[in-house]
């Protein structure tokens, strides 16, 4: 190795996605919901407890009906959320977290809390990657 080169090694070792030999490990699955808007702030608001729908909706401020529908829809056919449908009128519409989705919950949190430990230190190599000069 050159005196340039550092020798990076992640414990455990992930391995390579998408090469043609590689077993299909679903994260594909897991960044499909990642990568949406509102599903970690969906995740949080339900980590503390089943929420009726008009609950979620005023915590989660700016969320469409639509997209709201849509994130929990979505989370529920993922295994994450359980629905509940109290026979009310109107109907009471309450969502949980499913151990699945505690599991998922829990996870995202570790990510929210690096972010946030992590946040300066990114956005100084973001300002140090913008202001070098341009070859």
């Amino acid at each position: 190795m050159s005196d340039t080169h550092s020798d990076v090694r992640l414990e455990p070792a992930m391995e390579p996605c998408g090469a043609p030999d590689h077993e299909d490990c679903g994260i594909r699955l897991i960044l499909d919901r990642l990568g949406e808007q509102w599903t970690v702030m969906t995740l949080a608001e339900l980590s503390v407890g089943p929420r009726r729908y008009r609950e979620l909706e005023r915590a989660l401020s700016g969320i469409s009906q639509r997209m709201m529908t849509l994130t929990l829809r979505r989370l529920e056919r993922d295994g994450h959320v359980l629905r509940h449908v109290e026979p009310t009128v109107p109907p009471s519409v309450t969502y949980e977290l499913t151990p699945l989705g505690r599991s998922f919950a829990t996870q995202v949190a570790s990510l929210v809390i690096w972010s946030r430990q992590s946040k300066h230190e990114i956005e100084a190599a973001q300002a140090t990657f913008d202001n070098r000069p341009t070859v």
